[in-house]
């Protein structure tokens, strides 16, 4: 081979492996911990208490090393969503001061590790929860993931105003996973779980919003005070609260729970109810945050007295 064919066959080829060496120096300085927050712990660990809940409520029991996995499936599951959720908003991620910091914008993790390392988690995730399981609850599972992916991340988080509103469903799902773990089926009682918290979200995340309206704006995110302005934004999240509530009492209608279940929501829901007339009346940024914070203590408030009802023999 003559010297000018030697250079150019070493050119193709270190072209061929620029990616691949790109990808090595990207991860470079990954950490083990760079991964984990690739999987959203914090938001995890809220996906993962519901669907404990929804496990420790359902008729039947589980042995507990089989509870064990159901559960781990659903954060494992809950934690491949957000990493290819990371994956594909890298580029907005990378413009807003909430998120820039996180591995992928900040140029510590690769994206097609990262992609690789949620769809891995994924397939695992299901496969193992059918295996072990049950097949209904790794359906579930699945759509769950699949809504996360496709539906709300990929379609409606950059189109419309609505997306958090249909986008929440993905979040709602957890309860009726770990029912379906031990039940193998889906019946009143987790479709009442889910909605409880579809119509929690919208409100949380629009308290959110509201002071964060400035970075959704700069990433070219259609999220509700940006398209429709803060007081439609304000509006909304005192109507949504509204309707939140009979759900929120719910559980207690259908006998799901017993009374000390029923007291516990109608005061969480009176004092989530107050902080969305605050946010209306006030239109301030501190009456949201105070509403984004309390919103979390609410819904893990409801939850856990789902659980003292139930340990206290005052359910079904």
């Amino acid at each position: 081979m003559s010297p000018p064919a030697i250079s150019s066959a070493i050119e193709r080829e270190a072209l061929q492996q620029a990616p691949a060496q790109a990808a090595a120096a990207h991860d470079a300085g990954a950490s083990a911990g760079d991964y984990v927050a690739l999987l959203k712990p914090r938001v995890m660990s809220l996906v993962v208490f519901t669907g404990l809940v929804g496990l420790y409520l359902a008729p039947g029991a589980l042995h507990p090393y089989l509870a064990f996995i159901a559960i781990l499936c659903i954060a494992v599951g809950a934690g491949a969503s957000g990493a290819i959720n990371m994956w594909y908003d890298r580029d907005i991620d990378a413009v807003m001061a909430r998120t820039k910091n996180r591995p992928i914008p900040a140029g510590r993790v690769a994206p097609e590790n990262a992609l690789a390392f949620g769809v891995v988690l994924a397939v695992g995730a299901v496969a193992l929860m059918g295996i072990a399981i049950n097949w209904v609850a790794a359906a579930l599972l699945a759509l769950t993931i699949a809504f996360y992916v496709f539906v709300y991340t990929a379609w409606l988080k950059r189109r419309t105003p609505q997306n958090i509103v249909i986008g929440g469903a993905a979040g709602a799902f957890p309860p009726m996973i770990g029912w379906a773990a031990v039940t193998g089926d889906v019946t009143l009682a987790p479709l009442v779980l889910f909605l409880l918290i579809f119509m929690w979200t919208p409100p949380h995340f629009w308290a959110l919003a509201l002071y964060r309206a400035g970075d959704y704006a700069k990433a070219g995110v259609p999220m509700l005070p940006v398209v429709r302005g803060d007081r439609e934004t304000r509006k909304q999240i005192l109507i949504y609260t509204i309707l939140l509530v009979p759900v929120a009492l719910a559980p207690a209608y259908i006998g799901l729970s017993g009374p000390v279940y029923g007291a516990a929501a109608a005061a969480l829901s009176a004092g989530f109810l107050a902080h969305a007339g605050r946010v209306f009346v006030t239109r301030s940024d501190a009456a949201a945050k105070r509403m984004f914070g309390f919103s979390i203590a609410y819904l893990f408030g409801l939850f856990a007295m789902l659980v003292v009802d139930r340990a206290m023999g005052l359910g079904w």
